[in-house]
């Protein structure tokens, strides 16, 4: 056995006197780190939600106040991720916050340098009309004889946010305008 030395006997001495003041007088990192968010999020709001980044679908527990997003974090109480997040998931809060997020709907015209901002209801019409077309124009009803009431001009990809019975309505919907391309990104 080597022998101790008398400055690493202070400090070993020194790093065990210190582990037990800290064990003895209960000492909690957990709790320590819980109450100083405690005034970082003062009268924050807390809403749970789903990362949009990749399809992995974890958990954000997205802190906001007075419409501003505060803080994000890992929700620990969700199955998927137990409160981690990957660097993207962490800066969530700049998609809202960036001062260059689009927040209404913008149109291109066909042959335009331009977009205009359009309403909502104006997109939805448009949207619906365009659908139609192509659906019209593309819909096969028959092939070597055999119904197959299809259209393979029009594809439906969803995304990460999407929970299971959003991806079912979703499919229905895709289904029922004759899609035969229909994906869903936790697939991909």
């Amino acid at each position: 056995m080597a022998e101790l030395t008398r400055r690493q006997f202070l400090k070993l001495s020194g790093a065990t006197a210190a582990t037990l003041a800290i064990v003895e007088l209960g000492f909690n990192e957990k709790e320590v780190q819980a109450k100083s968010k405690q005034f970082k999020l003062a009268e924050a709001t807390v809403t749970p939600t789903i990362c949009c980044y990749c399809a992995v679908g974890c958990g954000i527990l997205v802190h906001t106040k007075d419409d501003h997003v505060l803080f994000t974090e890992g929700d620990p109480d969700h199955p998927i991720n137990e409160g981690s997040l990957c660097s993207k998931g962490t800066n969530i809060r700049q998609v809202y916050e960036s001062p260059r997020r689009v927040t209404k709907p913008l149109y291109r015209a066909p042959g335009s340098s331009e977009w205009e901002e359009k309403s909502w209801e104006w997109m939805y019409d448009r949207i619906a009309k365009k659908v139609k077309e192509t659906r019209d124009q593309t819909f096969v009803t028959h092939d070597n004889g055999l119904p197959v009431n299809r259209t393979e001009a029009i594809a439906s990809l969803g995304g990460a946010a999407l929970d299971n019975e959003e991806d079912y309505l979703l499919a229905k919907l895709m289904r029922g305008l004759g899609l035969t391309y229909i994906e869903h990104q936790a697939r991909i």
